[in-house]
């Protein structure tokens, strides 16, 4: 979703200090010590940032890119290159998410890294890998026809191997340092604050220097993109929304101007108060609009239009369709909006309360 909030009068804006991001097997040095890398990903959004801080004796790198051996190979560069061929010592992971754990369990086989990251994210990332199929399981078949899916795309997706997990993460072994909400970690010389939420993923965690203006913000805290929340069918009933938008108010009594934020896609920035208000309005505005849309019953596929402003098909109907549940349960939750079956097909019929 964009976003249309601007300034407050008192705002300095939404800056970005580097316009360009580094190239293919390059980094640029964003603060003393701390480097910042990219890591190519198959998809419209075709990156994530990776960090490496200087250790001394090594790196500590924040995030890894998707498992595989075209990603593997770009690491190899990088290490020669710009990491200088001193080791990785650590992998300190933001959220479980195949981006940016892909490669954790080979950086810590094959190089002998310690893994860090938080309970949540090491639990769902090992899960998944355990969670493989060759067809769609029958509970996500019920999703899909909860959601308004027809039948002829739901036979279409049958037909099709479905995303493993497994597919773009490298083996997890057993072991990793567990962070948590308000721990002290030292990385690059600084101590940081350790800082976890939820929506985009569950336990995110945020690092805020306590010794300069940096903040390592994962998909917490992007610019100019809404990091995706989706509701699928491991929790149907869940309020991805909700907890997005708590967690930005939350952020937002830590958050000054003088921050620079090193998100986990598009470029480094300062502004964040702003940024997490328009988080936030982003959301209020959909909701606002979902609601308006829905004097008639409608499942979630045809929630599309006010949601994103525009009919959404082909591959990327997959997301909006879990980001469309996860703004129908929010307005459920908070009583705005009421459901009920369209029997025989199962699909949930949604419409705004009087």
């Amino acid at each position: 979703m964009t976003q249309t909030t601007a300034p407050r009068p008192q705002d300095p804006g939404i800056r970005f200090p580097h316009e360009e991001p580094p190239a293919p097997g390059e980094a640029i040095t964003v603060a003393p010590g701390v480097l910042w890398m990219r890591m190519p990903l198959p998809m419209q959004l075709d990156h994530v940032n990776v960090y490496a801080l200087d250790d001394g004796d090594g790196w500590t790198v924040i995030d890894t890119g998707f498992g595989g051996g075209k990603s593997k190979e770009a690491w190899l560069g990088l290490m020669a290159g710009p990491l200088a061929g001193r080791p990785i010592r650590r992998i300190v992971v933001t959220h479980h998410h195949p981006d940016h754990i892909g490669l954790a369990g080979w950086l810590q086989t094959d190089h002998g890294a310690e893994l860090v990251t938080t309970r949540t994210s090491w639990l769902f990332a090992r899960m998944l890998l355990l969670d493989v199929h060759e067809r769609p399981v029958p509970e996500t078949v019920a999703y899909w026809r909860s959601a308004g899916v027809d039948e002829a795309e739901i036979a279409r997706r049958m037909e099709e191997n479905p995303f493993n997990f497994k597919d773009v993460v490298s083996y997890l072994p057993l072991g990793f340092t567990r962070v948590a909400e308000g721990d002290e970690i030292t990385m690059g010389g600084r101590r940081w604050r350790v800082r976890c939420d939820n929506g985009h993923a569950p336990e995110h965690a945020t690092f805020w220097s306590l010794d300069d203006d940096l903040v390592i913000g994962g998909d917490q805290l992007l610019p100019g993109i809404s990091a995706n929340l989706g509701v699928y069918a491991t929790e149907p009933d869940a309020d991805p929304v909700g907890e997005w938008m708590e967690s930005c108010t939350r952020l937002a009594q830590f958050a000054e101007d003088r921050h620079f934020v090193l998100p986990g896609h598009k470029l480094p920035f300062t502004g964040l108060p702003l940024r997490l208000r328009q988080m936030v309005e982003n959301h209020v505005g959909a909701l606002n609009r979902l609601e308006a849309f829905l004097t008639e019953p409608k499942t979630a596929a045809q929630c599309f239009l006010p949601l994103f402003k525009r009919e959404i098909t082909g591959a990327s109907a997959g997301m909006a369709l879990v980001e469309a549940v996860a703004h129908l349960n929010h307005l459920l939750h908070h009583g705005r909006v009421r459901r009920w079956r369209d029997d025989p097909q199962g699909a949930w019929l949604w419409q705004a309360v009087g």
